[in-house]
Parts: C-alpha cells; sequence; structure tokens
C-alpha cells in the first residue's frame, strides 16, 4: 500500500518496462532472504508495470523507464530493499547525491517523489541500499516525453594495474597499455533508443559492439587513444555523450639519449657526460669539471623529470637542459660524495634512474719497466712505462693528459756478450739492368760482445746456430724492352696557322731481338710521342702587296691612295683564295695621303686644278677605290 498523494486529472504518463527485469530476484525470493540472519542487501525489483494512481501521478518501483508527459505533476520512485543489518537507503542522480528540497523529497519509506517535474529533472535516479556486508544499488530512467536519455559519468578513472576496467560514458579513461576496456552507455527512451558509437567522430562497425550497450576495447594500445562517442537516438530525439581514453605508458628506460649528444656536440669536448641507469652507473671525474649527466627515459604522457641529489632536492650550482633531460653540473668540486638520480613520472607510474660521481686525482707513474730493447751487446736499455692511475689502478692515459710528464730516464739491461751469429752486408748493384744479373753479399760469422765490439768467429760456431745465409743471388731477370716507333704518316688538318696540322706514327714495345711485349714492361721507359706538329705545302701562303697608287690629290682631305693584296703560294707565287691566308693579317689596301691646306680653294689630282664643286666627283672616287673597284 502505498500513501495517496496529489490527484490531478486530465494528465497522462506513460511506463516501460525493461526486458532485463525478467531477470531479478523477486518478492519472494527476497522474503526468504529475511529469514537469513546477516543478509546483504537487495533492492525489490518488480516486473509489474508501475502504478498510475492518477493522469498525472505515477508511482513505480526500480528497474523501469518513467516516460513524462506535458502534465505530470508527481513522480514517486519506489525503493524497497531486504538485509541483514537492515539496509539504510540513498538517492543519486546522474551519479551525484541527490539534494532535497521542497519539490524533490524523501519520503518516510525512503521513496523519492518528485513534484512538478521539469526538464532539469529529466535524468538516471538510483537506490543504492548498503549495510556492513555489501552494497546494491538499482537505477530507473526519468525522461522527458519519451526522448533518449543516456546515463553518462564525468569521473575520471586511472587505472595502472588491472586488466580491465569498465566505465560509464561521459567518463575519463586513462589505462594501460594491453588491458580490456569497457565503455558502458546505458540508454532509456520510448520507443527504445538505437544506439550507435563513433571513434573520433567515424562511425565504428559492429564487431566492436557488446550487448546491452557496452563497447569492448580489447588488449589496448597507442592506436586505440581518443574520444569514443555514444549516439541514442529515436522518433523523438537523440543525444550523444562521449568518454576520452588516453592510453599510458609508464616510464621506461632508453638505452641512448639523442639529447645528450646534442648537448655535448654544442658545449665541447672538456665536459663529461654520463647516462643514468635503474641500477645505477658512475662516473670517474676530476676535480673543478664539469659534468652532464642524462635521464634518458620514455614513456606516454611524457613523464615530468625531477633531480635529486642524495635524495634531496639539488642545491648545488646546476642548470636543466633538453626539457629537464640532461643536468649540468658546473664545478664538481662542489659536490661530495653522493648519489644523482631523476625521478621520472606519469600518471601510469614512476621510475628512478642513478648515477654517482667519483671525484678522483688521476697520476702519472713509471714505477713499472718496459721491456728491455735487446736480448745482448752493449745497447740494451729499458725505458719506464708510462701509466696514468686512479688509486692505484690503471685508467685511460688521457685522464692524465692535462698533467705535466715526468722525466723518463732509460737503465741498461742485458748488457753481455751475444751468441755467435751471421753478419751480412748489403746487395751489391745488379750487375744487368735487365736481360738477368747476379749481385752479392759479404756473409762472415761474428761475435757481438757486451763492449760493443765484433769478434771475428770461424763458421763452424755460427752453422751450430742456423744456416749460412746466401751471398749470390739473379737479379733483373726481366726481359730487356725498347720502345719502337714507325715512320711519320701523312701531314694532315686544316690550315689554321703555322705548323698546326698533325702527324701521327705507331709506338710499340719489344725485346732487342724483335719481339713485341706487353706495353706494360716498357712503362719505366720513356715513351716516344706518338702525335706531332707539322707543315703542309697547303700552309706556304703568305699576303703579298704591289705598289701604293699615286695620291688622288697633292692637299687637302680628300687624297687617298691604294695597292693590291693578294693571297699567294710562297713557292709557286701563285693567287689562291684568301681564306688561305686568313691566319695571318691581312695588309690594309687602301689609305689617305697629302692632307694639308690647300692654297686659292683648289685640289690637285693627277697634277690638274679642280674647283671645289668637284669635290663630290672626288670622293666618290675615293669610296670605288676603297671598295675594291678600280
Amino acid at each position: 500500500e502505498y500513501p495517496l498523494h496529489r490527484h490531478v486529472s486530465g494528465f497522462t504518463s506513460s511506463l516501460r518496462t525493461s526486458s532485463a527485469e525478467a531477470f531479478l530476484p523477486t518478492s519472494v525470493d527476497l522474503a526468504n532472504a529475511l529469514r537469513r540472519p546477516h543478509q546483504k542487501p537487495a533492492i525489490l525489483r518488480k516486473i509489474s508495470a508501475a502504478q498510475q494512481l492518477s493522469a498525472s501521478e505515477v508511482v513505480t518501483h526500480l528497474g523501469q523507464t518513467v516516460v513524462l508527459a506535458s502534465g505530470t505533476l508527481s513522480v514517486l520512485l519506489h525503493c524497497e530493499a531486504v538485509g541483514n543489518p537492515k539496509p539504510t537507503i540513498s538517492w543519486a542522480k546522474n551519479g551525484e547525491e541527490v539534494k532535497y528540497n521542497d519539490r524533490i523529497l524523501l519520503q518516510p519509506d525512503d521513496s523519492l517523489q518528485i513534484l512538478a517535474p521539469v526538464e532539469a529533472d529529466v535524468g538516471f535516479y538510483a537506490c543504492n541500499a548498503s549495510n556492513a556486508l555489501g552494497s546494491d544499488t538499482v537505477s530507473i530512467a526519468v525522461t522527458l516525453a519519451g526522448k533518449p536519455l543516456i546515463k553518462a559519468s564525468r569521473a575520471t578513472v586511472i587505472n595502472t594495474e588491472s586488466p580491465a576496467v569498465a566505465v560509464d560514458i561521459g567518463s575519463t579513461v586513462k589505462t594501460i597499455q594491453r588491458a580490456n576496456v569497457t565503455i558502458s552507455c546505458q540508454v532509456a527512451g520510448v520507443p527504445e533508443a538505437e544506439v550507435t558509437w563513433f571513434k573520433n567522430k567515424v562511425k565504428l562497425s559492429p564487431a566492436h559492439h557488446l550487448h546491452d550497450g557496452l563497447l569492448l576495447i580489447a588488449n589496448v594500445s597507442l592506436s586505440d587513444q581518443g574520444l569514443y562517442s555514444c549516439k541514442a537516438a529515436n522518433l523523438h530525439g537523440e543525444i550523444t555523450e562521449s568518454s576520452q581514453l588516453w592510453v599510458l605508458e609508464p616510464p621506461r628506460p632508453l638505452p641512448h639519449l639523442e639529447d645528450l649528444t646534442a648537448v655535448l656536440s654544442s658545449a665541447g669536448t672538456s665536459a663529461r657526460s654520463v647516462l643514468t641507469s635503474p641500477s645505477g652507473t658512475k662516473m670517474i671525474i676530476s676535480p673543478g669539471s664539469s659534468a652532464l649527466i642524462g635521464c634518458a627515459v620514455d614513456g606516454h604522457p611524457t613523464p615530468n623529470i625531477t633531480w635529486l641529489y642524495s635524495g634531496e632536492p639539488l642545491s648545488l650550482r646546476h642548470r636543466l637542459l633538453a626539457a629537464g633531460r640532461v643536468l649540468q653540473i658546473f664545478n664538481v668540486s662542489d659536490v661530495s660524495d653522493g648519489e644523482f638520480s631523476c625521478l621520472a613520472q606519469n600518471e601510469a607510474g614512476s621510475l628512478t634512474q642513478k648515477t654517482s660521481l667519483a671525484i678522483q686525482e688521476f697520476r702519472w707513474s713509471v714505477d713499472k719497466l718496459m721491456a728491455c730493447s735487446t736480448s745482448c751487446g752493449h745497447k740494451g736499455v729499458q725505458l719506464p712505462q708510462l701509466r696514468c692511475l686512479l688509486d692505484g689502478a690503471e685508467v685511460n692515459i688521457s685522464y692524465c693528459k692535462a698533467k705535466p710528464k715526468p722525466a723518463l730516464q732509460p737503465i741498461a739491461c742485458n748488457r753481455r756478450d751475444c751468441p755467435s751469429r751471421w753478419m751480412v752486408t748489403s746487395w751489391s748493384p745488379c750487375t744487368r739492368s735487365c736481360g738477368g744479373g747476379i749481385q752479392m753479399r759479404r756473409v762472415t760469422c761474428q761475435r757481438l760482445t757486451a763492449k760493443g765490439s765484433s769478434v771475428p768467429m770461424s763458421n763452424e760456431a755460427c752453422a751450430q746456430v742456423s744456416k749460412r745465409p746466401v751471398d749470390t743471388q739473379n737479379c733483373n731477370r726481366q726481359p730487356c724492352v725498347e720502345w719502337v716507333a714507325s715512320s711519320w704518316g701523312q701531314c694532315n688538318g686544316p690550315c689554321i696557322g703555322p705548323r698546326l696540322a698533325v702527324q701521327h706514327r705507331q709506338i710499340f714495345c719489344q725485346t732487342k731481338d724483335g719481339t713485341s711485349v706487353s706495353s706494360d714492361q716498357c712503362s719505366a721507359l720513356p715513351r716516344p710521342l706518338s702525335t706531332q706538329n707539322c707543315w703542309t705545302d697547303v700552309c706556304g701562303v703568305h699576303w703579298r702587296v704591289s705598289l701604293w697608287t699615286v695620291c688622288t690629290a697633292t692637299c687637302g682631305n680628300y687624297g687617298f691612295q691604294s695597292r693590291r693584296v693578294d693571297c699567294v703560294h710562297i713557292r709557286t707565287n701563285k693567287p689562291v683564295l684568301e681564306h688561305h691566308c686568313s691566319w695571318r693579317p691581312r695588309p690594309v689596301n687602301w689609305q689617305r695621303c697629302n692632307i694639308t691646306p690647300c692654297e686659292n680653294g683648289t685640289l690637285l689630282r693627277g697634277g690638274e686644278a679642280v674647283r671645289h664643286g668637284g669635290r663630290k666627283e672626288l670622293r666618290n672616287a675615293a669610296l670605288d677605290l676603297a671598295a675594291g673597284h678600280p
């Protein structure tokens, strides 16, 4: 029995029962549960339709969908729960605790009543029943005029360990790789809304979907990162909610750091560098020098890096480079024995890598001797071995290069008589340069004493030690060869200047007896020319000029004289075409003459006086001669 609240006529409401109600516990099941001691809470789900006391008042149990009409004045959401101890009932709307007021009331039987519902009251209402043994939650959807409704969450879920994570649509999900992510899109609406899934606004294929509005993203990787949207639509409208999926990768060490290489190249070779590692590294460094420490880590999102010294924030003089991935220590003398560490953190986890700087002095050592230079005789010496030491241990000699080297004093060694041995002189020159010759040397048996003198010994004394070296050998056994040239060929080529035509001949390499061999065998000998310039009969030409003619005038500015210029053969003196002489400068064939002022305004031409009126005729005659006309 439920108390009667308001009775208003003239309005309608409709209810929709979820198909899932057939699988929920019945009142009979819950009645049996009352007899059991210490029972977890269980909320009654009723399969029957909601009770409508009037056209404007709706009373319903949980697990159903309430559709508000324009005149609905009251909605009563009934929550009945069993359990031992008795459960405590609380209400939430869209994941947040319901705030009660004079319109939204909590009834004495823990029912939730909404008076004069408005559009802001639309949403998913959840009843939570809890006791010391556990809790149970069931929700009901309240929609306006049957419009689609999505149960959304605004929570941020961060998963760094679990292999699976499930959230409601609207949540922000940050998860490690290879986890299975399930996004729930619980919808309500009358008629039932159709659900469509999208990733980055691109519709997903049905292969990604599970039943009841669930989307499974299995074995998540970086490529799955993006915005996932659920759209619910029916004939009354549509609504969309989205969840952002971020894929996390905890910080992990890298084998190298390109940023450190770039910083080193700009800092010069004087700075020492080292990379941190999870197990710790060590760098030996001299006092007063500079050090670069790299933190080679990766992760998604990019980890934030914090540098520590002996577990505490840095207090010594330093500089951070490459977005904090490289720590520069300006003067390692400021550092006592301690450990540097870089803490890399992101939402997926953290990683600490460390290194230590050993500040020690390097020194030269000459306490060891090198091997003796000889085994006997009078010249054996030993030089001290120059070593670079650090705490008594030998290190690379480059660490001591800044320190002055000590003087090295040689020490005599193995100063004793040598065993008898063969002594040889240098080979004599070969008796022939080719065709086979011989060369000789002197072989004697001697003994070198500790005083440096050589004592002759019998050949038998040396023969017991080693075989006698040869004193004669063949040499220059290669055949004697020479370059041979054929006769010069015909002189050919255009006549464009003196001795610019060419002629050729063949060059051969052969032995003294006339046998031709490869040119390589004559490569050591100077090779004769195979081509040379030559002079042809055609090129024996020159310009021939005649005597100048008498000047056309004895005074004035218009006198000139001419001569004949021909190209003729030197030997025959016969004219040839002028282009054969084109390689020689051509002499001029006319020139001005008698350019002196005239008296009484006359010119003399051929001994005759000419008036000024005849100047035009004289000028034309000069132009004819210049053009080569007689």
